[in-house]
């Protein structure tokens, strides 16, 4: 499950990024309309968190633009602004639910997956590939029908595979998506993390490795 969160109040959003990824939801932080709209061009996202004031624009003209191009993530919009018209105008541009601030993380966390359960006959929650199955919504990882443990961050990481099979995956699109950080080349962190992976999910004998490394550019799932 991966989550946009387009918030420009720091600690709103430290709080609610650092909430998400306690319950191993994959959380991409956006602060600025720019920053959402450079998001959603990059990857894919099945929630979006998304606040109305925004310092380079209005959330809602945002959401407008995004649904006139078939945007397909569910969108909470996240605001103090509380007044009923506002509520019914979000909704009717294609909001899928409404929460007001201040507010409970635990209230979010429960829209979240309503909003989930809410669509999970529309929507693809269990990825399979070569043996590899990733149940989304138990957030079980198994291989060859024998379930495998993984960290949060390795499920995220074998999420994000799954998600782009066959296509090479860059170090810095992989750092950027799973640790919504800019990658630093001195270091070897997405290594580590695909070196994990490949720990995990080798069979004996296996001829053909399942996470194959492009030289100078990144990994990609065979």
């Amino acid at each position: 499950m991966k989550i946009l969160l387009v918030e420009d109040d720091r600690k709103i959003g430290q709080f609610v990024k650092k909430g998400l990824e306690e319950v191993s939801y994959a959380t991409t932080w956006a602060r600025s309309r720019m920053e959402a709209q450079v998001a959603v061009a990059e990857s894919h996202f099945d929630i979006v968190i998304l606040d109305i004031s925004l310092p380079d624009g209005n959330g809602l003209q945002l959401l407008t633009e995004w649904r006139g191009k078939n945007f397909p993530a569910q969108v909470l919009i996240l605001s103090a602004r509380h007044e009923v018209d506002d509520k019914i105008a979000g909704l009717n541009l294609g909001a899928d639910d409404y929460l007001t601030k201040p507010f409970s993380f635990g209230e979010l966390l429960a829209r979240i997956r309503c909003l989930v359960r809410r669509h999970a006959g529309q929507k693809k929650t269990v990825l399979e590939h070569r043996g590899i199955r990733l149940d989304l919504l138990k957030h079980e990882a198994a291989l060859d029908g024998e379930l495998v443990q993984l960290t949060q961050r390795e499920f995220a990481l074998l999420e994000y595979f799954l998600q782009n099979p066959s296509r090479v995956l860059t170090r810095t699109q992989i750092a950027e998506t799973i640790w919504d950080c800019h990658f630093d080349m001195e270091t070897n962190l997405v290594d580590v993390y695909v070196a994990k992976l490949r720990g995990k999910l080798r069979r004996e004998n296996e001829t053909e490795p399942l996470f194959q490394s492009v030289r100078g550019v990144g990994y990609k799932l065979a």
